[in-house]
C-alpha cells in the first residue's frame, strides 16, 4: 500500500511542470507584453526593454495597485487601489485575461488603460514576474 502511494506521488510530480518551466515559458510570453511594459530593476537595469504606455513591471507583485511612482494610471485601477488591491500572482494572471472585467470585480469601475488581453498562460507571465525581484 505505502509503495503505491509512493509511486503515485512521484508521477504526479515528474508530470506537474515546474516553476522554472513556467518562468521561462513566461519570459517568452512577456514579449507581447514589452510593447507597453518595460522590467527595469531599482539600479537601473533594463531587463526587458519595452514601452513606456504601461509602468514598469520590476517588482509589481507585492506592490499595490496604481502604485508605481510618476505613472499616470486611469481610474479604474486606482478604484481597485483604493478598495485595497495589492497584486500577487494569482491577481496578475486573472487580471491579463480580462483587464476590464477584473477591474470592476475588485472594486475599480470602468475601463482599464490596458486593452490588450492575454486568455492563455498569464500564470507563467506572472511567475516570471516574481521570479525578477527577491
Amino acid at each position: 500500500m505505502k509503495l503505491s502511494l509512493y509511486v503515485t506521488l512521484a508521477a504526479v510530480a515528474f508530470a506537474a511542470p515546474s516553476f522554472a518551466d513556467d518562468v521561462e515559458a513566461g519570459a517568452k510570453l512577456f514579449t507581447k507584453c514589452k510593447a507597453c511594459h518595460s522590467i527595469i530593476a531599482d539600479d537601473g537595469t533594463a531587463i526587458v526593454k519595452g514601452g513606456k504606455v504601461g509602468p514598469n513591471l520590476y517588482g509589481v507583485v507585492g506592490r499595490p495597485a496604481a502604485s508605481y511612482p510618476d505613472f499616470n494610471y486611469g481610474d479604474g485601477i486606482k478604484g481597485a487601489a483604493a478598495a485595497g488591491l495589492v497584486w500577487d500572482e494569482a491577481l496578475i494572471a486573472e487580471y491579463v485575461v480580462d483587464p476590464t472585467k477584473f477591474i470592476d470585480s475588485h472594486g475599480g469601475t470602468g475601463a482599464s488603460k490596458m486593452t490588450f488581453k492575454l486568455p492563455k498562460g498569464g500564470e507563467h507571465v506572472a511567475a516570471y514576474l516574481a521570479s525578477l525581484k527577491k
